[in-house]
């Protein structure tokens, strides 16, 4: 059997495991936090489609107290050179601790509408719904702009996201605006009113 014949590994349990293990060690630590990304999606409904990683949300102030029950429950930290997150590392599994979400810091209000849900067989803290969608509209540039990725999430969630108030936020940014705009034209979502 040659590299050719071998298929890639399929990390989807492997990311289940650590994201359990990570929330069980947040968990203990006391740390506010909720999970984010695809496992965030998947803890929803949607299909299991993890890109490598894992995210959690959590407040600025609360990384050195994260890093040091990561690191006591032996997953590694790793030198990240952006300022808006944490990285680690849990074998070959990375882990993300973001702490700007959308654009905006992580704060109390935001993992206060966090809503329990099960990952697997362990209950953490999952984005809100409506929270979860702005932050994938919030990431749409003109170097990512795939729309089938947030298609079957905005149809499969709508009636539990707040369009209203994704509207008011994105109407000025032209990819998130755009994607709303097929939502509507789709009748996924109900026609927007008029910008003011």
């Amino acid at each position: 059997m040659t590299d050719e014949d071998v298929l890639p590994r399929d990390h989807t349990q492997a990311i289940l495991e650590t994201t359990k293990r990570v929330a069980v060690l947040l968990k203990d630590s006391g740390v506010p936090f909720a999970l984010a990304g695809s496992v965030a999606a998947f803890a929803h409904g949607l299909p299991a489609r993890f890109r490598h990683d894992t995210d959690f949300c959590l407040r600025r102030q609360d990384v050195d107290v994260a890093v040091k029950a990561l690191a006591e429950g032996g997953i590694r930290h790793v030198d990240a050179p952006e300022d808006w997150l944490v990285k680690a590392r849990d074998g070959e599994e990375e882990i993300d601790l973001i702490l700007d979400l959308a654009r905006r810091p992580v704060d109390e209000a935001l993992l206060e509408r966090a809503e329990m849900r099960a990952v697997d067989s362990v209950r953490m803290p999952v984005l809100a719904a409506t929270d979860l969608m702005d932050s994938r509209l919030s990431a749409l540039c003109e170097h990512y702009c795939d729309f089938g990725d947030l298609l079957p999430m905005a149809r499969m969630l709508r009636e539990r996201i707040d369009w209203d108030r994704l509207d008011r936020r994105h109407r000025a940014d032209p990819l998130p605006d755009s994607f709303l705009y097929l939502l509507e034209r789709m009748d996924v979502i109900p026609a927007r009113k008029e910008a003011s």
